[in-house]
């Protein structure tokens, strides 16, 4: 298999915590103690959410999609920005496609925060059988931690600005409906299993410059 680029482990880190914090659900947050902020739902969303991450164009293309549906012009804009910082060549971090989508092992990166206490996991299903669902539960220490991060300079705060925005895609969505979504893009539903993921950086370039020209019109 041809080698891809990785990011480091602490890179991977504040990614996910970003990630956790924007898409996370904050009305049941309360349950889990006094010092949780937000819960995210299954490990299926949180590597549909880290797709969008680190695969620009494929977060482009859903931007456009949601714009041509909504009209909301900012979400164009967020679009063209993308490629002219030129992120689907300097920000793309790679996924290999596995049976059921794009995967990586995130159980390192989890625990380093894990260990100093900026997220919990919970893990839901029969005692002693098979776990149904992952809860990644953000605490103050977490969300404070994130707030340092991202102040600290604009490169670290550029994953809690796109987590944002990537939430803003996925909405409420589950797992498996994320995962429905990507699949749609044939050039992911095509790739062999155990390959990387195709990019799609064409193809949506050509389509925001036809959005452009229909607008200008």
């Amino acid at each position: 298999m041809t080698e891809i680029a990785v990011a480091s482990e602490r890179q991977t880190a504040i990614r996910l915590l970003a990630c956790i914090q924007a898409a996370g659900d904050t009305n049941t947050a309360s349950q889990w103690g006094p010092d949780v902020v937000c819960v995210l739902h299954s490990q299926s969303r949180l590597q549909a959410l880290d797709f969008w991450m680190r695969n620009p164009d494929y977060l482009a293309n859903e931007l456009l999609t949601e714009f041509e549906t909504s009209g909301e012009r900012d979400l164009l804009a967020i679009a063209q920005r993308i490629f002219d910082d030129r992120e689907p060549d300097l920000r793309r971090l790679p996924m290999v496609r596995y049976l059921f989508g794009a995967f990586e092992p995130l159980d390192n990166a989890l625990a380093i925060l894990r260990a100093a206490d900026l997220i919990r996991i919970k893990r839901i299903g029969v005692p002693g059988g098979k776990i149904r669902e992952h809860l990644y539960i953000l605490t103050t220490a977490g969300e404070a931690a994130l707030e340092r991060i991202a102040a600290a300079a604009p490169e670290l705060g550029w994953y809690r600005d796109r987590a944002w925005i990537v939430a803003r895609v996925a909405g409420a969505q589950g797992g498996k409906a994320l995962k429905d979504r990507q699949y749609l893009q044939a050039e992911y539903a095509g790739t062999e299993l155990s390959h990387v993921i195709k990019p799609v950086t064409d193809r949506v370039l050509a389509r925001l410059a036809a959005i452009l020209e229909r607008l200008d019109e």
